[in-house]
């Protein structure tokens, strides 16, 4: 695994119940604050046989969920943070200034 997809996995874990962070947020924390799309390939490649990397808590910039095609992954993002108490205004937006987590 890339040295930088490690420090971005290592953030992403310490990511509570409740909260989010967007990519550019995940890579500020990590310390690569130019990084801010390989935090998407590292998700991407990542192998998570303990399931224990709370991938869903990552959004984009705008506080949406980005599209990853039609894997249903998007649907399975949006359920798994609804049901930690996020809330989804109607244009499909999340308040990262009430729900954004700073690490």
């Amino acid at each position: 695994m890339h040295p930088q997809h490690a420090a971005f996995l290592a953030v992403i874990r310490q990511i509570p119940a409740g909260w989010v962070m967007s990519y550019g947020a995940v890579a500020r924390a990590a310390g690569l604050p130019r990084h801010a799309r390989h935090v998407g390939v590292a998700l991407k490649q990542v192998d998570d046989p303990d399931g224990d990397l709370p991938w869903w808590r990552v959004v984009n910039g705008e506080g949406r969920i980005s599209p990853r095609g039609l894997d249903g992954s998007d649907d399975l993002q949006r359920v798994l943070l609804e049901a930690e108490g996020i809330v989804f205004a109607e244009n499909g937006r999340i308040d990262l200034r009430r729900y954004g987590w700073q690490a």
